[in-house]
């Protein structure tokens, strides 16, 4: 691969970091709790997403590719988890509300760094656009006759880093303003608010597994 190829599929997997999907704000959520947890979430999400180059480099995925009711399961796998994800915080959010106006501190479930990795990881894997992305882009980059799990490991390598260092960007700033977003009635409405668009975009993934 060329220099021009590799910066065009940077340039290809910036635009697609910062277009705001359910890691963008799982990571902010986890973030208004502990920027740390919020940074172990961003590199879980990184660490799937290699996992996702190495299944299209193995040729794994393309059992995905060629099978619509095994990538239709999927796409109900990550759809329910992400339901589970904005859901569960929505009411545990709900539970604590009066709690966190008198003590002041973000509601919803409390994440450690172990915890935040595995949300980002189990996120990213579960995730059916980040599997379309490396079904439908990254082969479109591997060379006729190249190393396939090379190069997809390259390509996944540039992904993953530019996806890190996005939601590493968006944990500093939530933790940077966290003196405000700490104030009781701005946390639980940031809470309430990123759950809400987590849940919504389970039930997007939901609804569009079962229409296909």
């Amino acid at each position: 691969m060329t220099a021009v190829t590799l910066l065009a599929f940077a340039g290809l997997c910036l635009l697609l970091s910062v277009t705001p999907g359910p890691d963008t704000f799982l990571v902010l959520r986890i973030s208004l709790q502990s920027a740390g947890a919020g940074i172990a979430a961003a590199l879980g999400s990184a660490v799937a997403s290699l996992v996702w180059a190495v299944l299209v480099g193995v040729g794994l995925a393309a059992v995905l590719e060629d099978s619509a009711e095994v990538f239709r399961w999927l796409k109900v796998a990550g759809g329910l988890y992400l339901l589970y994800l904005g859901i569960s915080s929505l009411i545990r959010a709900r539970r604590s509300a009066a709690p966190s106006a008198t003590a002041g501190h973000t509601a919803g479930r409390r994440y450690g760094r172990r915890a935040g990795f595995g949300a980002g990881a189990f996120s990213t894997l579960l995730n059916p656009k980040v599997g379309l992305f490396y079904l439908a882009v990254v082969p479109q980059f591997i060379p006729h006759g190249g190393n396939t799990l090379e190069t997809s490991m390259v390509l996944g390598a540039i992904e993953s880093i530019i996806g890190f260092l996005y939601l590493v960007a968006v944990s500093i700033a939530a933790a940077k303003a966290m003196a405000w977003l700490q104030r009781p009635r701005v946390s639980s409405w940031l809470e309430r608010g990123s759950s809400g668009i987590i849940a919504a975009l389970g039930l997007g993934v939901l609804a569009s597994s079962t229409g296909s």
